[in-house]
């Protein structure tokens, strides 16, 4: 255990060091001019040779990459990770406030299409061939191929503009103190960008669960199982449920990057202040710090999701455990039949 734990900690540091580093060269590579985006294209055309210069120093844009990146690196050791240049605050101040409003969302977008995508996969198998199959797989296949942002623009038009039972945007009421929100407001304010991740993100759980649903019903055992007169439900529950679960699992902790690059297109249209809507505000303003650690905190969740499928494995299925030398060695004595005396 101290060994796996222990390799998954050496692949988790040379993960983080790959991505501050290709984020600081793509940062460095890209046209935008920190400087002039952060002022403005007017106050920057009407500003002295000598503040374009102090501010230029300011933002580091002369300084050579790997410089600038050595000293970010140094100060990450320390837990500093610098100051956002757009929103004037450390980059942890940053990332912790609006990591609560994005967990919110990706947490109950991930949830709600986990579950129903598991459903919708299993009737569509039970019911093959039939119109309910044939709802579920077209659902699937035209919301497959539907833009998110696309699928936002829409939901906002129709339940917010059109019948009004959502607000147009944000977390929190314009005008209403933090202090002052509710949890039935944050909760309405979050519902509509949460449904529209949901929706997108069933497809894919929910095919695949078809395919290894459809896989299982056509199994020996359960043929077996028919013989004794057991119902398909019942055939579902005892012997599908753990056959499904190592597919469902698989499927479901790799979405989560999925569901985290859906949330950056679902917070832009939403005005939600979630990590998406930082990340697209640091990568148009060139704010290096900001945007390097909110793609360390999305790759350290991708990797924990990971990590996390992995040992649900051999919860799930004991045959995926690791064998110890002990435990061969008493399988092979029983084969032999010489004992452990």
């Amino acid at each position: 255990m101290l060994r796996f734990f222990g390799g998954q900690l050496v692949k988790l540091i040379v993960l983080m060091l790959a991505v501050s580093m290709v984020s600081f060269l793509l940062v460095s590579l890209s046209p935008i001019d920190p400087v002039q985006m952060n002022v403005g294209q007017v106050a920057y055309l009407n500003m002295s040779e000598a503040k374009r210069a102090q501010l230029t120093e300011y933002w580091g844009a002369n300084t050579p990459v790997w410089e600038r990146y050595l000293h970010w690196a140094s100060g990450a050791l320390r837990g500093d990770f610098g100051t956002s240049l757009r929103f004037n605050a450390p980059v942890s101040q940053v990332i912790a406030t609006r990591f609560a409003n994005s967990a919110a969302l990706m947490g109950t977008a991930w949830l709600f299409s986990g579950v129903f995508g598991l459903l919708m996969g299993i009737v569509a198998a039970v019911r093959r061939g039939g119109w309910l199959d044939r709802v579920i797989k077209a659902y699937s296949f035209l919301l497959a191929s539907t833009p998110t942002f696309w699928l936002a623009l829409l939901f906002l038009i129709i339940f917010s503009v059109w019948l009004g039972l959502f607000p147009l945007g944000f977390s929190v009421p314009v005008g209403v103190a933090p202090a002052d929100v509710t949890w039935a407001q944050s909760l309405h304010h979050l519902m509509l960008p949460a449904l529209t991740l949901s929706v997108v993100g069933v497809a894919n759980i929910a095919l695949h669960t078809r395919e290894k649903t459809i896989d299982v019903l056509e199994s020996d055992y359960v043929r077996f199982a028919r013989t004794r007169g057991e119902s398909t439900a019942a055939i579902i529950w005892r012997h599908g449920l753990r056959n499904l679960a190592l597919p469902a699992l698989t499927l479901q902790f790799a979405s989560i990057s999925e569901i985290f690059g859906g949330s950056v297109l679902v917070e832009q249209v939403f005005s939600y202040p979630g990590l998406g809507q930082a990340a697209v505000t640091a990568g148009l303003g060139g704010d290096v710090a900001l945007l390097v650690g909110i793609a360390l905190v999305s790759a350290a969740l991708v990797f924990a999701g990971n990590l996390t499928a992995n040992l649900l494995y051999h919860i799930v299925d004991p045959r995926m455990r690791p064998v110890t030398a002990t435990a061969q060695n008493k399988s092979m004595g029983r084969r032999t039949g010489v004992s452990d005396a």
